[in-house]
């Protein structure tokens, strides 16, 4: 595990335990030597983990969209600063660049990223690990609606699996090294001739 991408919110939230827990994760990360791959602002819970990363002697990787590069106030100091065209390429990107990926607390731009690199793990696009890291109990609906996702029978149980959760940084990294890709089929026909 060289680079885990995490999403995350370009606003800080109304708790101070979500910056909190973006720091931790920040520091996990750099101890680790793992590079952190992310959306590339100054702000917010987004510039909050960046920060950590670095200021723990870690490595960061920024990818922000030319449109989103004042908006988001691009992050300057970083190890290096991905200018990209559109939301599409910027996620292309950092689907490249990582190993993994990690959701924390954000709004719907972090859910919709994670949910298309969730999307491509079920589809058997990657078999790279998913994990919500759950602070101060955030994505708890989102937990609870996983479960009844898969009640209703629209989420295999082998699916459900994808998505790792867990509330401390170190420990949801942890099942990243163990985690084992479900067995999927491929959707993709082969050529005829």
């Amino acid at each position: 595990m060289k680079r885990i991408a995490v999403f995350c919110g370009s606003s800080i939230g109304a708790s101070h335990t979500y910056k909190e827990g973006a720091i931790q994760l920040g520091k996990e990360l750099a101890r680790r030597g793992i590079t952190l791959v992310y959306g590339g602002s100054s702000v917010g819970i987004m510039g909050t983990v960046a920060d950590a990363v670095l200021e723990a002697g870690g490595q960061a990787i920024g990818v922000i969209p030319k449109m989103l590069e004042e908006k988001e106030i691009a992050h300057l100091h970083l190890t290096e600063l991905i200018v990209v065209n559109s939301m599409h390429e910027r996620k292309t990107k950092m689907v490249e660049l990582a190993d993994g990926f990690i959701a924390l607390p954000g709004g719907p731009g972090t859910l919709e990223e994670f949910f298309e690199v969730f999307t491509w793990a079920q589809l058997g696009l990657h078999q790279k690990p998913c994990g919500i890291l759950n602070i101060d109990h955030y994505y708890d609906l989102l937990i609870s609606f996983f479960n009844h996702m898969n009640e209703q029978q629209f989420l295999q149980d082998k699916h459900r699996s994808i998505a790792l959760v867990d509330s401390n940084p170190a420990d949801l990294i942890e099942k990243f090294y163990t985690y084992t890709p479900p067995a999927v089929k491929t959707y993709i026909k082969e050529n005829q001739t």
